[in-house]
């Protein structure tokens, strides 16, 4: 009996992802958990998992890399030996039925050859990555050599081939359109396709803004002890192992004072207030493709070492595009840490249907009186911003004076 091979969805709301390419060959034998495709979600790219055993059957029909398709799509099939492809441009015969794809991220493993057709075989390997800048730039990547150690394209030889066929002065992918009568005249430059997470990210902050009542407040916290903690971590800490960071520091106070202050970490569920249990702080991490939110789970009650590992992994695999849907879901705080780039403070957006989200700002030595004598003290800034329909502006400023309280006072709650 033939198993179609369906598009999965990968989060609750997703309608269709970009087919990246196949991980097995036309005519492979594939065992249940196999992994026989790649698909780009909204905020991540994933290997999905046979369900069923079978000879894998690529149809004519099957999509190429880099084509949208939708959830619930047949791509292929499961044959047992000797069965015949089902007929009808993909459509199941006869008691045929559909095997449940499974999604699961595979941190290290080789990703195979896709395949665009049946008998298409003579493709160089490449990366997702370097597949999805190929197309957005207009090269062809089965033209060009990778500089992997397997020779793998990767998405510096994309780039590269890019900036070689561009003409000096002009910008890369398809021109803009030209004027038309009544229009302004066109701006010079490139057009640039829309990604999937790009309109993911749009979409997310078009909802906040349209769906939350924001307000920002803002305050300077005396972050001079710790610096002098950090400082005291990076003296004693041995060689190659990851330090903690501020944000890593704040990710423990601020969960720490959310203990103190539950309604920062609420959220608005129709006709109800939820209140979770033990907050979830989001950590937001820049990529190449857009920003991604990964969730440290229980952060209160995680020492301080555990809150660096988690975060460098998830930091990580953010970057690799490696997260797993569900490391991004189920946060109840978010942190976004823009002092590396000398912002002192900003109004960050929130991140529905969570409350509140703390921006942090540079931390600068300004000079401040100490009783009647002027001295130096490293100044940190933050900016609360919270939605003002689950909490009220004196909460939130309470909210702050107690975190202010801990980063001025660091130690008891950051060593054990």
């Amino acid at each position: 009996m033939a198993i179609a091979i369906t598009i999965p969805r990968l989060t609750w709301n997703m309608d269709e992802g970009v087919f990246v390419g196949w991980l097995k060959e036309d005519g492979e034998p594939v065992r249940a958990g196999d992994p026989l495709f790649t698909l780009e979600g909204e905020k991540a790219t994933q290997d999905i998992e046979a369900s069923d055993a079978g000879i894998l059957r690529i149809p004519a029909t099957a999509p190429n890399a880099g084509e949208r398709v939708a959830v619930g799509a047949v791509v292929g099939y499961l044959l047992s030996p000797g069965e015949s492809e089902p007929v009808a441009g993909g459509a199941l015969t006869a008691g045929g039925r559909q095997t449940v794809a499974a999604a699961s991220v595979a941190p290290g493993a080789a990703v195979a050859e896709p395949l665009e057709r049946r008998g298409r075989r003579e493709r160089p390997r490449s990366s997702p990555l370097a597949r999805r800048v190929a197309r957005e730039l207009g090269v062809d990547w089965t033209q060009l050599r990778g500089s992997g150690s397997t020779g793998r394209i990767r998405k510096v030889d994309v780039l590269a081939a890019a900036r070689g066929r561009a003409p000096a002065g002009r910008g890369l992918g398809p021109p803009l359109s030209p004027q038309r009568d009544g229009e302004s005249p066109a701006t010079p430059g490139r057009s640039v396709p829309i990604g999937p997470m790009r309109r993911t990210i749009a979409a997310r902050m078009v909802e906040s803004c349209r769906t939350t009542a924001p307000v920002t407040l803002t305050t300077t916290a005396d972050a001079t002890n710790l610096v002098n903690l950090r400082g005291q971590f990076q003296a004693a800490g041995p060689e190659g192992r990851d330090l903690p960071g501020y944000t890593d520091f704040l990710i423990k106070l601020t969960a720490m004072a959310m203990r103190e202050h539950p309604m920062l970490n609420a959220r608005w569920d129709e006709d109800r207030l939820v209140i979770p249990d033990e907050p979830h702080i989001g950590i937001a991490v820049d990529t190449e493709e857009g920003l991604l939110v990964p969730v440290i789970r229980g952060a209160a009650g995680l020492a301080l070492g555990q809150i660096v590992e988690r975060t460098r992994d998830l930091v990580r695999r953010a970057r690799e595009r490696r997260l797993r849907p569900d490391e991004m879901q189920g946060g109840t705080f978010t942190i976004t840490n823009l002092g590396a780039f000398g912002v002192e403070a900003f109004t960050p957006i929130i991140n529905p249907p969570e409350c509140a989200v703390l921006g942090l700002g540079r931390i600068a030595r300004e000079p401040v009186m100490l009783g009647d004598q002027v001295g130096a003290r490293e100044r940190m800034r933050l900016s609360l911003t919270f939605d003002h329909r689950i909490v009220d502006g004196a909460p939130a400023a309470r909210f702050l004076q107690a975190l202010v309280r801990l980063i001025e006072n660091p130690g008891p709650a950051l060593i054990p």
